[in-house]
This record gives C-alpha cells, sequence and structure tokens, in this order.
C-alpha cells in the first residue's frame, strides 16, 4: 500500500510562524537569554557526551483516585519514604516522567510503597485505541487513515504527554523498548490502530505477569508483522521452512541474551568462554511452534474506500490476538532449550510449552532485571543489584514467579536506587533518553493541545528534532543495545555500560538543544490543529506550556533557578552550576514593572540552561 503521510513536523522556527498571542514574539538572539546562552548550553551539554559522571499536570479524571493496599513485601529496603524535597523528585523521576511540587507533596504524605501501591490499582485514562476513535481515525474516508503512520504518533504523544496514569505509562514506554515492535517499518492496513492496540497491551500488562505479557507480546498482530510470525506456515516439500525472525529474537531480545548469566546477571563461562544460551538447532526447533499464524479477520467484514475499487478489512483485527490455522503449522517434533515438543502436538499446547520453558529459564530473571534497571534507574547496575531484583521475579516472596509489581519494587525501592551514597558515585546513574527529557518537560510544565489534537508527528529527525520517537525503535534492537560501552571515554577503559549513549554525536547535541530552545518558548508548531487529518496548512502552537508557577517566580533569579533545579533534576545541580546559571539570568534584570515578554525570556532561559547542563542529563 502507498503511505500517503507528508514530511515530519517539529517545533517551527521563528520564520515558520509568530509566536501564539500570549506570547510575545522574541526581538532577536541578542535580547534573549535563551538564545545568548546557547553556546553554554551546548558546551554543558558536550561535557556530558564526554562521559562526566512548574506548571502542575493534572488528570481530568471525574472520581478521585482509588487507593491501594500495600500486599507486597517491603523488607530489606533502608528508606521507607522520602526525607527531603529532592529524595521525592529524584524517586518520581525515576518512576514516573515528573516531579511537579503538587507531586512531590503528594509524595511526601506518604510511603514509598503507598505510592506505589496506589499506582498499581490507578488506570483511569483513554486508552490508545479509544482515543483514535473518539478523534475519528478509524472513519474509512478520503483521508486514508487506514494507510498512515501519523494517527499512531498522535495517540502515543497524547498518552505520554497528558492524562493519568503517569507510573503505567513510564513501565509501558520501559517495555516497548524491551518487547520493540516498531511502527516505522508497518506497512499493512489500519497499521495505527495496531500499534493502539500494542500500547494498550503494555500498558494493561505492566502490573501483571510477565508471563502473560510474554504471550500477549507473541500473539499480538503488531509484533506477528514486525518479527514475520504473520503468515509463517510450516515446512513443505518444495523446501519452504518455518520463518525463524521471531523465535530467534524471543530468546535473544526477549527472554534469555545470548549467554547464560548467574542470578546477578554475569556471565557463566567455562574455560574463560561464556557460554552460550542458545543454538541454531533450538532456533529451528522453537521457530515451528510459531508457525499458523496470522491476522484475525474472522468478522469478514470489508469496506470499500471511497472513489476506490479495492475493499481493505475492518480494524477489529488490529485489536485481536493472531489467530491459528492448524493447516500451516508444522506437526514435527520441536525440540529447543532441553524442551521437546513431541511431533502432532496441538498448536495451543505447543505455544504453551514454548513460552512456558522461555519463562522459567533460569536467564529469564536477570535478563529483564538488569534492562528494567537500565532503563529506569542506572546504566551500569552492581551485580548485586541485579541478583536483589531477579530474586523477586524469580520469587514475589508469595511463590509467584514473574510478578511484574514485585519487580518494579525491587527495583524502585532498592538502597542502591534511594540511597544518599548513589548520588556520590561516579558511576551511577543513566543518561536521560532525549524522548524522556521532551515529555518531563511537558509534563513539569503542564503542557496542553488547546485543540485536543496533540498534532506531534514522529520526532527522529537527529538535526532538528530529539533523534528519537516513542514506538519508532529502526529496528527490533531498540535505539541503543543495553551492553554499549561508549568508545574512547572514562567508561571503555572500565567496560561500563552506558546504553543511552549510543545516541549522542554532535549532530544529536545540536539538534537536542535547538528543538527544545524552540518548544520551552513556543510549543509545537502543529498543521491545522482543528482537523484530525494531516492538513498541512493553518499552522498554529496548539501544544503549549503553562508557565504560571514560574512567572511566581521570576523575579528571584535564585528561587527561579532553585525551583527548576528541584522539578526537572532532583535538585542534583552543583552550587556552582547554579551560581552561573543566576548570574546569566541577572545579567537582564527583571522586575515586577517588567513586560511579560522580558519574564517570560528568563523563565525559558532558566529551563533551557537545566535541560541543558550536564548535571540534569545525568540522572542519578
Amino acid at each position: 500500500m502507498t503511505d500517503i503521510e507528508a514530511p515530519e513536523i517539529a517545533a517551527a522556527t521563528s520564520a515558520e510562524a509568530p509566536h501564539p498571542a500570549t506570547v510575545a514574539p522574541t526581538q532577536g538572539p541578542a535580547s534573549s537569554p535563551a538564545h545568548a546562552l546557547t553556546p553554554l548550553a551546548a558546551a554543558a551539554l558536550l561535557a556530558a557526551c564526554g562521559g562526566g559522571g512548574g506548571g502542575d499536570s493534572s488528570s481530568n479524571a471525574a472520581a478521585p483516585p482509588p487507593v491501594g493496599v500495600v500486599d507486597f513485601s517491603t523488607a530489606g529496603f533502608s528508606y521507607p519514604a522520602a526525607a527531603t524535597n529532592e529524595d521525592a523528585a529524584r524517586f518520581l523521576q525515576q518512576a514516573q516522567f515528573s516531579s511537579t511540587t503538587a507531586e512531590i507533596n503528594e509524595l511526601r504524605g506518604m510511603s514509598y510503597a503507598q505510592w506505589l501501591a496506589n499506582q498499581f490499582v490507578r488506570y483511569q485514562g483513554i486508552t490508545g485505541w479509544n482515543w483514535l476513535e473518539s478523534r475519528g481515525y478509524g472513519a474509512v474516508d478520503n483521508n486514508s487513515y487506514f494507510f498512515n503512520h501519523y494517527p499512531a504518533d498522535f495517540m502515543i504523544w497524547s498518552q505520554l504527554l497528558s492524562g493519568p496514569d503517569m507510573m503505567r505509562k513510564r513501565i509501558a514506554l520501559a517495555l516497548s523498548e524491551f518487547f520493540v515492535s516498531s511502527l516505522a517499518s508497518a506497512e499493512f492496513t489500519w497499521r495505527a490502530h495496531a500499534y493502539a492496540s500494542w500500547w494498550d497491551m503494555l500498558m494493561r500488562n505492566a502490573f501483571g505477569s510477565y508471563r502473560t505479557l510474554l504471550e500477549d507480546v507473541t500473539l499480538h498482530p503488531a509484533m506477528g508483522y514486525f518479527l514475520n510470525t504473520k503468515g509463517n506456515q510450516k515446512e513443505n516439500s518444495a523446501g519452504r521452512v518455518p520463518d525463524e525472525n521471531y523465535a530467534r529474537e524471543v530468546m535473544q531480545l526477549f527472554t534469555l541474551g545470548v549467554y547464560e548469566l548467574n542470578l546477578d546477571g554475569t556471565v557463566k563461562t567455562s574455560g574463560g568462554v561464556p557460554l552460550e544460551t542458545y543454538t541454531q538447532a533450538d532456533v529451528t526447533g522453537l521457530a515451528r511452534v510459531f508457525t499458523g499464524y496470522d491476522f484475525d479477520t474472522s468478522d469478514g467484514v470489508r469496506h470499500t474506500p471511497p472513489g476506490q475499487s479495492y475493499t481493505i478489512e475492518s480494524r477489529t483485527f488490529a485489536s485481536k490476538r493472531m489467530s491459528f490455522n492448524a493447516s500451516r503449522h508444522s506437526m514435527l517434533e520441536a525440540r529447543f532449550l532441553g524442551t521437546t515438543v513431541p511431533a502432532n502436538t496441538a498448536g495451543a499446547t505447543a505455544l504453551k510449552m514454548a513460552l512456558d520453558t522461555l519463562f522459567n529459564h533460569p536467564n529469564a530473571g536477570p535478563f529483564f532485571a538488569r534492562q528494567m534497571i537500565q532503563r529506569l534507574v542506572t546504566s551500569n547496575p552492581s551485580p548485586a543489584y541485579v541478583a536483589r531484583v531477579a530474586a523477586r521475579f524469580n520469587d514475589n516472596g508469595a511463590g509467584v514467579r514473574g510478578d511484574l509489581k514485585a519487580v518494579w519494587v525491587a527495583i524502585l525501592l532498592d538502597d542502591e536506587a534511594r540511597g544518599p551514597g548513589s548520588l556520590q558515585s561516579t558511576t551511577f546513574g543513566k543518561l536521560r533518553e532525549p524522548m524522556l527529557r521532551f515529555v518531563q518537560w511537558a509534563r513539569t510544565f503542564g503542557v496542553t493541545s488547546a485543540a485536543g489534537s496533540w498534532k506531534i508527528f514522529e520526532l527522529n529527525n537527529a538535526a532538528t528534532q530529539l533523534g528519537q520517537s516513542p514506538l519508532r525503535s529502526p529496528s527490533v534492537f531498540n535505539f541503543f543495545r543495553p551492553g554499549y560501552v561508549p568508545p574512547g571515554t572514562a567508561l571503555s577503559a572500565s567496560g561500563a555500560t552506558a546504553p543511552e549513549f549510543q545516541l549522542v554525536n554532535e549532530t544529536t547535541v545540536g539538534g537536542y538543544l535547538n528543538f527544545m530552545q524552540s518548544v520551552i518558548e513556543r510549543g509545537i508548531n502543529c498543521p491545522n490543529p482543528a482537523v484530525p487529518q494531516a492538513a498541512w496548512d493553518n499552522y498554529a502552537y496548539d501544544v503549549q506550556a503553562n508557565y504560571a508557577t514560574e512567572l511566581s517566580l521570576v523575579a528571584d533569579a535564585n528561587a527561579l533557578v532553585n525551583h527548576i533545579c528541584l522539578v526537572l533534576a532532583a535538585g542534583q545541580i552543583s552550587s556552582a552550576s547554579r551560581g552561573t546559571m543566576v548570574a546569566a539570568l541577572n545579567a537582564t534584570p527583571v522586575t515586577t514593572a517588567s513586560t511579560q515578554t522580558v519574564k517570560l525570556r528568563r523563565v525559558w532561559a532558566a529551563i533551557l540552561m537545566v535541560m541543558a547542563s550536564a548535571e540534569y542529563l545525568i540522572q542519578k
């Protein structure tokens, strides 16, 4: 099918459109601290790349959020609650996207465990699928939504930048970078709906069972298309053999990894040689299990687009598990990882045996635990930290394996995540992913879409945007490898992993700074936000922040900087850096009599300086 999408849209430059009426236009680089400080910001960001060690968002839920019960073990954790606002902000920035003053105050009123228990029972926001439907993207009309990717981009940005269930969304995003299926290569009808369903599946399973999640991932149509399970057929006399793509990747990337692991994630060796987890024979045997599956179009409904002679299936298949056709399923014996599926075993039974084998493999706990620690807390976790989390994966304390709630509790409450010692460590922490920086900015400063359309396209362009966009990994290997060690740095000498640094180069540094400078000041310039289709006209800055809290502090540069350092960096900006920022702001004095333009420029400059600093970029 022909994809009729238009080119990417990023935050506009000043030449594209005027500022909105509520934000006076800038008067040129010389008069704007944000512009003047760009070299300083760039230098700070490049320093981070070298390996150096607001306004509140709100949910629109009508009912009060439910209160959870702490029914999980909290034994072994030394820090039950936030002792300071900085502690609270640090926890929130690991567990969700933002730490506004309201969110900090809420957490200070309870234990970490109670806060987590509350998140585990909250799922109040609109689903991705229902959001697409509410915007009319299920229509079969001349807009050809069924052939386009962009409705899924609008959907996922809407999910990430707004609404409740923030921890659930943060976990779902982390899972999307582990169980990778990419919208970027999806070329089938109703692809946007399929990826809304994919997102909803990750959300639904975020606090559930890893085993259930693994099965839902395996049978989802988005994954079926991405890794060739869809349409995969048994062997025949003409030499056809089952496609091995999913069989290989489900072992290599989704469950086990390529080498046998100890509980602490370290590699097992024999005579100094790493022990491989599986062989080609295991791949070949497992591939037979994943035959016979295809999109479930059993409803038989077909639609004829306006003015066309072809028909398309209904979108219902995109929300259902793939269907099974026994006539296309291999009935040969399948051997893999010490398991034998006897010849002529029914497809459902064979699938259960295969997924149970993967789920119960001793690698599953440490393999998953280490990567989730990397996504949420630190790039190079200690073996002891991995072992503690893997142990909770293996047994949640009540004899249950694969309880994801227990995994998140173990990761977020571990003493390495919560203790003050980690803040002083030169090896602890992680580079914030570009898309997470953008989401954090949006959540922290109450970004809204005036039209409710959230028309933000993919932001993968490294030169002008973020170089990263949710659900759009360039390959099954995610945006970066979990074992990546930046070459030519202090990290490479010790072999310390720093996955996110695989995204860093001169182009991405400049692209990030320019993009964030523009969106901080103006927001996102959207094409005709009043209509759901792309409609490349009537541009408006529809997606914008609310800086009311920051404007109330603007006359006091020190108070403004301290506030932004807290909500964006959990207070982890040094006194020296804060002093430099305050001095830069005070170079352009602001008084109560100053114009709104002058005040806004001070706010913009303060935010940009923090978000460009090495101490912000390296999250601890």
